[in-house]
């Protein structure tokens, strides 16, 4: 499915207006694990500015220089966005938690703290459930995880683990801070920085993943392909499909090319009218596959 910009629109006002008062109230608190949630809703901010470049860039159509057209660059900007999540926000978080046991200090004006993170936790589940509508729109009936492997369009479930991990970060940036206060313990709150840093590397690591598959070129669904065999080998004049070897460029273009054995009393003539035919064939069952080469075989 082409990527809905809804979820990172919405992903992108929440954590812009998140960033600012979280970031203003670890400035006014002194709290590592604000100034760590702070952080991560700044890079998610820069997150969602990169997928939109992503996204347009991907839109470009085909040239000289790019003749099967800029689809990868979603997959490219996808992939960048998973390493500033590590860098930046888990990097950052565990540092700034290991900074603040090294260096306690007691949360001021605590209050604050909390209204802000209520404040976080609202706009911030707002934007997940955004996000999770449209997955679950995308996957159908597919288990979530199996989803996830097989999805394309890795705007929707980085935004979706993206505001997940912030949801789970304010949790934790809450817990850290109420126990800091209660116990008459500053360590706490460096702990809870820490924590959100080692949450955000392991979605990090995933985001990764994920997006360097697509990056590197991923094959169409197995099922779908069977059916495109199955449509050719019933043409008259092909005896056996060999082989076929497939591609995403994006989430609604796929590579296709088809090794093709036709029956030997078959004319060249009719083997090149043939393969138009088979082309328009399969394009029109299955348009986002844009190109589709035959090779006979």
């Amino acid at each position: 499915m082409a990527t809905n910009k809804t979820p990172i629109y919405t992903a992108f006002a929440a954590n812009t207006i998140i960033a600012i008062v979280k970031l203003v109230a670890a400035y006014a608190t002194g709290s590592s694990a604000m100034a760590s949630e702070g952080i991560h809703s700044l890079v998610d901010t820069s997150n969602e500015i990169l997928l939109l470049l992503g996204i347009s860039k991907s839109t470009k159509p085909a040239d000289e220089k790019r003749p099967f057209g800029y689809g990868k660059e979603l997959y490219f900007w996808a992939f960048i966005v998973s390493l500033l999540f590590f860098a930046l926000g888990g990097g950052f978080s565990i540092y700034e938690g290991i900074e603040h046991i090294r260096h306690p200090e007691e949360v001021r004006n605590p209050f604050w703290n909390y209204i802000i993170l209520g404040i976080a936790f609202v706009l911030d589940g707002y934007s997940l459930i955004t996000a999770l509508k449209e997955f679950n729109h995308q996957r159908g009936r597919t288990s979530f995880w199996k989803a996830v492997r097989q999805s394309k369009d890795p705007a929707t479930f980085v935004v979706l683990f993206e505001d997940a991990a912030d949801v789970i970060g304010i949790l934790i940036a809450f817990t850290g801070i109420v126990l800091a206060q209660l116990l008459h313990n500053p360590y706490l709150d460096g702990v809870a920085s820490i924590l959100i840093g080692i949450l955000l590397t392991l979605v990090a690591i995933l985001l990764v993943r994920e997006s360097h598959g697509l990056l590197m070129g991923e094959t169409a669904h197995p099922d779908e392909l069977k059916a495109i065999i199955k449509l050719v080998e019933e043409h008259a004049v092909v005896n056996s499909v060999s082989a076929q070897l497939s591609m995403y460029m994006s989430p609604e273009e796929v590579l296709l090319l088809l090794k093709i054995k036709f029956h030997e009393d078959n004319k060249s003539a009719d083997i090149v009218a043939t393969i138009h035919n088979l082309r328009e064939l399969v394009m029109e069952a299955y348009p986002h596959y844009k190109h589709v080469f035959v090779e006979p075989v």
